[in-house]
């Protein structure tokens, strides 16, 4: 019987679906049975434009942003408060997902849903649960309190919620920069962040004009902000392909494009807030890339690293001043243009997304098979 796998993808950001559809259809041409979840139902459209139908495990769980991508600290204190503790919201979630642990070898938390959190710490649960994560994505889950609650206080909180990670039966860890895999012989692994492939006639073209890949996730709505993304490329000289959900109402933005990877591998560079997908979408291809930075603790955390490790990149950060951010913009932008190299680098690029995932889909594939 071929491995069966449950893989929950929270709807957070676009990274952990992007992750999910990748994984999910490598793991099936492998041979494994894979039913994904996720959080929302723009989620679900979102993998569903990649061919993946997901069912919505709850509404109820979110983290909180406003229309500049900054995160809500309080606001989204108060949603996982009342999600956990409601009745109907994360106990009915488990009640749901008890169905789904009875007929799976192996489920997979992308990453930290809390209801899977609970069931991989519980005797009879945590043996198929593996958490998958950004390491800076668990440093700003540990560290959530601190600075906002008595120094003990974070520091409990931040050990409680490492251990209940470390209960599970294996954990995955994920960065832009990781080279070859590991394992620490107690069920934590690191892998490389997996990315999208691109195709294998994918190469420069020389009778197109150097442009930018833009990729701005659903967090991204104010209109200012867009107005001066927009002219700052302009400014530069630099043509852009446009895709955002948020801004999909505005002339030139799509909602999403399957095929983006195509384009960020053609650009001369790509344009995006410093999440894990993007900054290793930068590092596989070598792409310059412009960081778009807001109050995001797990991006921040990934844009110090871009800047330790010497990743050809310039940083924007968006303080509500559109002619000031579109200056910053056309600047940066026209450095970045300095940089570019067309698509020279596509086809390594694409052999090195081809390991990353195989290394994925073998580790995965392994995890659920000693079940």
């Amino acid at each position: 019987m071929p491995p069966r796998i449950v893989y929950l993808a929270t709807a957070d950001a676009r990274g952990h679906l992007m992750r999910a559809q990748l994984l999910a259809h490598s793991l099936r041409a492998a041979g494994a049975s894979v039913q994904v979840l996720t959080t929302s139902d723009e989620g679900a459209r979102f993998l569903a434009g990649f061919g993946i139908e997901a069912p919505v495990l709850s509404r109820h769980y979110a983290v909180q942003f406003d229309r500049e991508q900054n995160m809500l600290r309080r606001e989204t204190d108060r949603n996982v408060a009342h999600y956990m503790f409601r009745p109907g919201r994360m106990l009915r979630d488990i009640f749901r997902l008890r169905a789904w642990f009875r007929e799976a070898d192996l489920v997979v938390n992308d990453s930290f849903h809390p209801a899977l959190l609970f069931m991989g710490w519980m005797p009879g649960w945590r043996n198929k649960v593996v958490h998958v994560y950004g390491d800076s994505l668990r440093h700003a889950l540990e560290s959530n309190f601190s600075g906002r609650m008595p120094g003990w206080t974070a520091k409990m909180f931040g050990r409680i919620v490492a251990w209940q990670i470390d209960r599970s039966r294996a954990r995955i860890a994920h960065d832009f920069a990781y080279g070859a895999p590991e394992h620490d012989g107690r069920g934590g692994h690191r892998l490389a962040t997996p990315v999208a492939v691109v195709g294998a006639d994918t190469e420069p073209h020389d009778d197109l004009a150097p442009q930018a890949a833009v990729y701005l996730n659903p967090h991204f709505e104010e209109t200012a902000l867009a107005d001066g993304l927009e002219r700052g490329l302009a400014d530069a000289g630099v043509p852009a392909h446009l895709v955002g959900e948020g801004y999909a109402h505005r002339t030139g933005w799509h909602a999403q494009d399957e095929h983006w990877i195509e384009m960020a591998a053609r650009s001369a560079f790509i344009v995006s807030a410093p999440g894990m997908a993007a900054l290793s979408i930068t590092a596989v291809y070598r792409k310059p890339i412009l960081l778009l930075l807001t109050d995001q603790p797990e991006q921040a955390i990934n844009a110090e690293r871009a800047a330790q490790l010497g990743l050809q990149h310039r940083t924007v950060v968006w303080r509500g001043r559109t002619e000031d951010f579109a200056r910053e913009v056309a600047t940066a932008a026209g450095e970045l243009l300095a940089l570019a190299d067309g698509g020279t680098h596509a086809m390594e690029g694409r052999e090195a997304a081809v390991a990353r995932l195989q290394h994925w889909t073998a580790l995965l594939s392994r995890l659920a098979a000693r079940r």
